[in-house]
């Protein structure tokens, strides 16, 4: 299991990384990153995860979205 230590979403939860993500951009600018209607209309992280974990390709591209982050910030 050597691998997880590389890969930058071991231990992390979908809400870890939404809340993240809304700090550092905020909603305005996640809607404006990842077109989906949770980001967009009456954004919250309950009503985000609800989707998120309900929608594959969703999940995936935030989680694309927090790993193309964290690689820039360090």
């Amino acid at each position: 299991m050597p691998e997880q230590h590389k890969n930058p979403l071991h231990g992390k939860t979908l809400q870890m990384i939404l809340e993240y993500l809304v700090e550092k951009f905020g909603w305005e600018e996640l809607d404006r990153r990842i077109r989906i209607n949770c980001f967009a209309v009456n954004p919250s992280i309950k009503s985000s995860l609800t989707f998120l974990r309900k929608t594959p390709w969703a999940r995936k591209k935030v989680e694309d979205l927090y790993i193309e982050t964290i690689g820039t910030t360090g």
